[in-house]
């Protein structure tokens, strides 16, 4: 008998796994905060004997070479990975035993990066699952394009042919398990379900659906904005990263947040974008903790900057930290809990007003600028006429360009509308946060076009 754990990241858009059988397991990509890898083998009462990395990763920080080290357990890691730090280098073919009966097979699968490396778990020597990582996907297959320009066509067509290898070697009921695509930006395009299989795959997946060159072109033609901070995380990942530090940062009080926003550090309140609107510390922006915080904030910061902390409670702080630490930010500067109003020196507080499509519509886009702070393949399927469109991860670099008058702001849903809100507001703009869903453009009447 064997089991497989699914853990899942929700902020950064992955999973990671342990599975094992009845006394001894491996960890598959596990992040830099592994707690739950350990609790996980605890409660099935096995022994960590092997930690695997599928590739080098661009999107987060990986615990493996620490959770190797504090378990004891051999870190195996793609040969091909070019890497600093003592490990086991895996090939193609390669084989250990994760327990009695229960192996564990390395499938070279390139493409995402060239050194990929799938691991298909077998046992009594039949396939039950493959641990694809950033290879083959629910429903499409990593993005190519993050290792090197030049080899984005290269690794893209590797795509297709490791997509096809695994599905050639592994039989149908084989379960597909990878570590992106599920909202991860090392996805090419946005996964659809929860569980699939190689037979599920052959029907669905374009990689197996599509001859090569329509294939290649497609996914090249999709591909969407690398997050600025992936250029760190695989420098950090090839050297070795550190052991991570979540204990509490410095307590700030108003008169020190008010210095380092008098610096020019980055104050950021992680409260919910409705109480921030109503009342925030003026120059402070808003990343709310209950979002993509590690992906927006990594993204959006100037790599390095100190960072501060505001937070409702110590809990929501510990949650943001944590989620930090996943992309490399690791030590706030300071931090302090409690109320807007207990941040400042002299209580004030700064504003803004709130609306949907339908006060945009009533008030009329005229004598006001419409902001579309969504990504470039997001407003190509349609935009509000007239509006000026600067993505939110580029809008800090250009506030500039952004033309006089009432800022009326705008994404998706409202998430990202917040964070570039208080941008705006922090640079002395006045500004109205659209908290919408864009399908209600549309239905307010607004014109939207393509």
């Amino acid at each position: 008998m064997f089991f497989i754990d699914t853990i899942e990241l929700e902020g950064l858009g992955n999973r990671h796994y342990l599975a094992g059988g009845t006394r001894t397991a491996v960890a598959v990509d596990p992040p830099r905060d592994f707690d739950q890898v350990l609790a996980a083998a605890a409660r099935r009462g096995v022994r960590i004997t092997h930690v695997v990395e599928t590739h080098i990763h661009n999107d987060y920080v990986t615990g493996g070479l620490e959770l190797a080290r504090v378990t004891g357990a051999a870190y195996l890691v793609p040969a091909g990975a070019h890497v600093s730090f003592a490990r086991v280098p895996v090939a193609d073919g390669d084989t250990v035993t994760v327990d009695a009966g229960l192996t564990l097979r390395a499938v070279a699968t390139p493409g995402h990066t060239p050194h990929h490396t799938a691991y298909v778990l077998q046992e009594q020597g039949t396939p039950v699952a493959a641990f694809t990582g950033g290879s083959l996907l629910i429903g499409t297959v990593g993005r190519p394009d993050l290792v090197e320009p030049r080899l984005t066509e290269e690794l893209a067509r590797a795509q297709h042919a490791s997509a096809h290898r695994l599905a050639t070697e592994l039989p149908d009921e084989t379960a597909v398990l990878p570590t992106h695509g599920f909202g991860s930006f090392c996805s090419s395009a946005q996964a659809e379900g929860d569980a699939t299989t190689i037979g599920h795959e052959k029907a669905a997946n374009a990689a197996l659906t599509t001859d090569v060159d329509s294939f290649v072109a497609a996914l090249l033609d999709g591909l969407d904005d690398i997050p600025a901070y992936y250029a760190h995380m695989g420098p950090a990942n090839a050297s070795g990263p550190a052991p991570l530090d979540l204990t509490p940062p410095a307590v700030a009080d108003a008169r020190e947040i008010a210095a380092r926003l008098a610096a020019g550090e980055w104050v950021v309140d992680l409260r919910n974008r409705v109480a921030f609107a109503e009342g925030h510390v003026a120059g402070t922006f808003n990343f709310e903790a209950d979002g993509k915080i590690a992906t927006y904030l990594a993204w959006m910061i100037p790599w390095g900057k100190p960072v501060t902390l505001l937070a409702d409670s110590p809990g929501q702080l510990a949650d943001a930290q944590r989620e930090l630490v996943r992309v490399g930010i690791d030590r706030p500067a300071a931090a302090a809990t409690g109320a807007p109003e207990d941040w400042t020196v002299d209580g004030a507080l700064a504003s803004f007003p709130r609306s949907t499509f339908a006060g945009l519509a009533e008030r009329g886009t005229d004598g006001v600028v419409v902001l579309d702070v969504r990504r470039a393949s997001e407003r190509a399927s349609g935009h509000i006429a007239g509006s000026v469109h600067i993505p939110v991860h580029e809008l800090h670099g250009r506030l500039g360009e952004v033309p006089a008058g009432t800022v009326w702001v705008h994404c998706a849903g409202g998430m990202r509308a917040g964070m570039a809100a208080s941008l705006l507001d922090a640079a002395g703009r006045d500004v109205v946060a659209v908290d919408d869903g864009f399908d209600a453009a549309t239905e307010a009447g607004l014109a939207v076009v393509a």
